[in-house]
């Protein structure tokens, strides 16, 4: 039997319900959110157990970019063996390597920033994380506006540099208490769109977001801009399910654009009953990111 065209897509349309029963329309149509937590390798093995699915650690404490490779060659293969992805690193740059200013060092930046994202793609890792509020802060008495323009500027041949590599640099928006300029998501889509790289695109930090009374609206603003996520509860910057903080807004707006990328723990712990805390920590993310 000949189908016509209007025969042919309805019978499309009854094969996709047909496929979707017994699904929710969220299962149909949401990615899985990768849950993360701030962590180093020798930590992993527990967290995998528990059921997270990748670690972040520190540019400086992983990466080491100061140390020459042969002096971080043995760490390669330690690094390498994680028993979780290592998925990102944070504290790009140390607060030595000035980006803004009258005395600014955009070239021992640059030098130091490109070893962090050979290595990086050496052992995998997608994402760097450049919040560095100590490099990026424009010192007092110094134009605000010459400030951002220099930070632009660096950004602009980071990205230049690392055209060739698989690592992305995604930009941290900082609360006004830790950073003077890009403090939220939507003044980074501004950031992103000026710096025009592939390779430098935008974080989305839930507690600074809240911080700074930023919705989750300026996420689905920022759409494919955003590639990596940080979260934390506001009061006293806590991991989720300390005070019963509700992201579930964030993670909504994740899920309307998409978002298949990954969401850290980058907050406070317990001393005591820590396992415990990060059990609770992923239980309460997936529940308020409807990650089953």
């Amino acid at each position: 039997m000949q189908l016509n065209r209007r025969t042919f897509i309805r019978t499309l349309a009854v094969a996709g319900v047909a496929g979707g029963a017994g699904m929710t329309r969220a299962q149909q149509v949401a990615p899985k959110i990768l849950l993360g937590i701030c962590a180093g390798p020798d930590q992993a093995g527990k967290l995998k157990a528990l059921g997270f699915d990748f670690i972040e650690g520190g540019v400086d404490g992983m990466l080491k970019p100061s140390v020459p490779d042969a002096g971080f060659a043995p760490l390669l293969a330690t690094l390498k063996a994680s028993e979780l992805p290592i998925r990102s690193c944070n504290g790009y740059l140390p607060k030595e390597f000035r980006l803004t200013g009258p005395a600014t060092r955009h070239a021992a930046a640059l030098e130091y920033a490109v070893t962090a994202c050979h290595r990086a793609d050496a052992l995998g890792i997608p994402y760097l994380v450049l919040g560095s509020g100590g490099a990026r802060n424009v010192p007092a008495g110094f134009a605000i506006d010459k400030g951002k323009a220099q930070f632009i500027g660096f950004c602009q041949q980071l990205g230049d540099r690392i055209k060739d590599c698989q690592v992305t640099i995604v930009l941290e928006p900082l609360n006004k208490g830790e950073s003077n300029i890009l403090n939220s998501v939507a003044e980074g889509i501004a950031y992103v769109d000026a710096i025009r790289s592939p390779r430098i695109q935008l974080l989305a930090d839930f507690y600074h977001m809240m911080k700074e009374g930023e919705g989750p609206a300026s996420i689905r603003m920022a759409a494919a801009r955003l590639r990596h996520c940080h979260l934390a509860e506001l009061e006293g910057r806590q991991a989720p399910g300390t005070k019963g903080e509700d992201m579930r807004g964030f993670f909504k707006a994740l899920r309307d654009i998409g978002y298949a990328g990954g969401v850290s723990c980058e907050c406070g712990w317990p001393k005591e009953n820590l396992e415990a805390a990060w059990k609770k920590a992923l239980a309460t993310m997936r529940e308020q990111a409807m990650n089953f």
